[in-house]
């Protein structure tokens, strides 16, 4: 029987509280999650190029071709499915858990995936609130700067039959991340050269000023100050005469 190894981004899935789902009405829940997977999760996992491994009862694993693939699917069946929820009581509510991890799988002649891959996904669901989808730190890295839903670092957490502790994300649809403040922006300070001609502006425009303020007190003192004419008295006046010179005829004619 041969193998291949490959990196593959695995999604799994399943309903939160599916045994008391089945229990209270175990046909018309089963009919629901087929209506589900015909109408809603296959026709979205189909337009973003995922397969179909396997279904365990009520649960899903799917391969996808990378990270941003299966993160989207996941979050379009997740809306999806509160949208289908809405006016439902809360007993009645089909939610799902999600876990994403990018990492090594090995692929059996028959499409079957195995390996830790495959397991550390099924763990990241199990531990994925219903509605939420958990995200390992190899998957998150793929898609931390295109999501647009809130993110909650849950830490390194120890998982069944894992080895080493996975650091986990969590993605709550519906909840979109908070925009981070803007930064103030601290003005650089001036170089020598920039102060040196920045205040030659400044001692002109002064200077100018002073220029104006110094004409206009001028003005000021000289329009209320009292007009002083020199009048020169009588006695400085230059005395007055007559003259009286001979006439000389020209004409030639005594008359």
């Amino acid at each position: 029987m041969s193998e291949t190894r490959k990196l593959a981004a695995i999604l799994v899935s399943d309903v939160a509280g599916y045994s008391r789902l089945a229990g209270a009405d175990e046909d018309r829940t089963l009919a629901r999650l087929r209506s589900l997977r015909s109408d809603l999760i296959d026709p979205i996992i189909s337009v973003h190029r995922g397969r179909v491994v396997k279904r365990t009862g009520d649960g899903s694993i799917v391969e996808f071709r990378s990270v941003v693939d299966a993160v989207r699917c996941a979050i379009e069946v997740q809306s999806g499915m509160v949208e289908r929820n809405m006016g439902l009581p809360p007993e009645k509510l089909i939610e799902f858990r999600v876990g994403i991890h990018l990492g090594d799988v090995v692929e059996e002649s028959d499409g079957d995936l195995m390996g830790d891959g495959v397991n550390i996904a099924a763990r990241l669901e199990n531990i994925a609130k219903p509605g939420a989808i958990c995200l390992s730190e190899q998957a998150y890295w793929q898609v931390k700067g295109r999501l647009d839903l809130a993110v909650t670092d849950l830490g390194p957490i120890e998982l069944k039959n894992i080895a080493e502790p996975i650091r986990v994300y969590s993605l709550l649809v519906g909840v979109p991340t908070q925009a981070k403040p803007a930064e103030p922006v601290t003005p650089a300070a001036p170089t020598p050269q920039k102060r040196r001609f920045g205040l030659a502006p400044l001692a002109a425009a002064l200077a100018a000023l002073l220029i104006v303020i110094a004409g206009g007190a001028w003005w000021l003192l000289n329009a209320n100050r009292p007009a002083i004419v020199a009048a020169k008295t009588p006695a400085e006046a230059a005395p007055l005469s007559i003259v009286v010179l001979p006439f000389a005829n020209l004409s030639g004619d005594p008359g």
